[in-house]
């Protein structure tokens, strides 16, 4: 399966100067214009190509332009294709639960068994059609939290697409106030009074949960400090918010899922990524 993929991977990266005359070309575009599908598609697509080795999907990759954000993995499509050689055998499993698209960027939530049991966000960039950046955040897979919820399970419906803009700026604006600059006091404003379902795996539901658990660290000498947002992402009632920080002393890469009902933000996922030592990265691009 592996060397499968390696092998679409670097014939797709040297180009495709050898493979047809112009006729052949054109009928090839003809077919593929007739089987068009969408950038959420095609990532998910691609995902679960990881588990299944099926070779297609490596075709949604620019071949010439694959920016690497995943510090762990070199730049390109070749990059990519290496990784995927040091996996054990038939070891991969992908179930990507959510997906979303934000213009040209498509985000997913997916439950890996990849080097081990994971929950990742992977964000995706999309130029003329193909894929042509990638950034990831990826934590191992935690027991249930207090309240019983995982970090991959309840809501995935996506509806209020006409508040996509007006989500994203509540929860870009939450963030920014709470957790970047500590403006406790206007919490309660962002919720439903207690009402808030929450995924990350040391944390009880309710607004309430939420505080006791950050008093609990606080009096530990352990405290969680968001630094900067880099990005935010969202359609409909899903925003993503990409931070950077510190949860303690170590410097942490956060990626925040919020779902947000009647403009309050009523559920939460999120997974959190030590930042790998700049010594230790496979490419110069950083991990935002």
């Amino acid at each position: 399966m592996n060397k499968t993929l390696l092998s679409a991977a670097i014939i797709l990266g040297v180009g495709f100067s050898a493979c047809n005359n112009q006729s052949n070309s054109n009928s090839q575009n003809i077919k593929e214009e007739k089987m068009e599908i969408s950038k959420k598609q095609k990532v998910v697509a691609l995902l679960k190509s990881i588990e299944t080795g099926d070779t297609v999907p490596v075709g949604y990759i620019n071949p010439n332009k694959y920016i690497q954000h995943n510090l762990g993995v070199a730049d390109g499509l070749a990059g990519f294709g290496v990784l995927l050689t040091q996996l054990p055998p038939n070891s991969a499993k992908v179930n990507t639960i959510r997906s979303f698209q934000d213009g040209d960027f498509v985000f997913t939530h997916t439950d890996y068994n990849f080097f081990g049991p994971k929950i990742g966000f992977d964000i995706f960039r999309f130029e003329d059609g193909k894929i042509v950046e990638h950034w990831d955040n990826l934590q191992e897979t935690a027991k249930p939290n207090p309240s019983g919820h995982t970090m991959i399970d309840g809501a995935t419906e996506v509806k209020d697409l006409d508040k996509t803009e007006a989500n994203k700026t509540l929860v870009k604006n939450f963030v920014d106030d709470i957790l970047v600059n500590g403006k406790m006091e206007k919490l309660v404003g962002y919720f439903d009074g207690d009402n808030y379902i929450q995924h990350n795996p040391n944390i009880p539901d309710q607004l309430s949960g939420l505080g006791a658990t950050l008093e609990t660290l606080g009096k530990q000498g352990i405290f969680l400090k968001y630094d900067k947002i880099h990005r935010v992402l969202g359609e409909g009632n899903f925003v993503l918010v990409v931070s950077e920080g510190h949860f303690g002393k170590d410097p942490k890469a956060f990626y925040d899922l919020f779902r947000v009902e009647n403009g309050k933000i009523a559920e939460h996922w999120d997974v959190i990524e030590p930042i790998t030592p700049k010594e230790n990265w496979k490419n110069n691009n950083g991990k935002f």
